[in-house]
């Protein structure tokens, strides 16, 4: 029995909260459009919290990441071990990057294959289940890539190198990547991928 979620893209909702993107009249982000707003502490005062964490963190994090990748296998292997592959679906690349969402940017894999683009939260994240017990789960995120309409590059007017990736489905809903290590061929393997639906 297939699933009926099948053909669609999933992901988990984290908040209702909305907000607006700030865009120049070029269609580029502007400064603003990619911090969040964060309330840290009971006076309501609000802080901004930047994408880049200190360098040393950065470090850390990414040997961290190819530890797990060498301890599982590979990407491949981590990659059917998260989501479903079919038959023929073959890996184009996998990229560590950070997915946009209203509670803030989450760091993970993002995975584009031959069917479909993925993403995985490095980190497990809490939310309440119906009954009320806390329940810890990885932020994922599938689009298959016969549901994408298109793939658009953007990035910050005040800091053109913070490059930003919006893949926007045809149902209208739209996911941003940004903080990859090598965007360009992020943004090419995706072009590949949509070539495939």
């Amino acid at each position: 029995m297939k699933s009926s979620l099948q053909g669609y893209a999933v992901g988990i909702p984290i908040s209702s909260i909305a907000y607006s993107l700030e865009r120049s009249s070029k269609g580029l982000l502007t400064d603003a459009a990619f911090h969040y707003n964060i309330d840290l502490d009971r006076s309501s005062t609000l802080k901004k919290v930047k994408l880049g964490p200190k360098m040393t963190e950065t470090v850390k994090g990414k040997l961290s990441l190819v530890a797990k990748i060498l301890q599982f296998g590979g990407v491949e292997k981590i990659f059917q071990k998260l989501f479903s592959v079919t038959e023929g679906e073959k890996l184009l690349k996998a990229s560590q990057c950070y997915l946009s969402t209203t509670a803030g940017p989450l760091v993970g894999l993002l995975f584009i294959s031959t069917h479909k683009i993925a993403f995985c939260s490095q980190k497990s994240i809490k939310f309440s289940s119906p009954n009320g017990e806390l329940i810890r789960v990885r932020y994922k995120v599938v689009i298959p890539v016969n549901k994408v309409k298109c793939a658009n590059q953007s990035e910050n007017v005040k800091k053109p190198s913070q490059k930003y990736i919006e893949i926007v489905t045809v149902d209208n809903f739209d996911f941003w990547f940004m903080g990859f290590t090598n965007y360009k061929k992020a943004f090419k393997s995706l072009q590949e991928a949509i070539s495939y639906a």
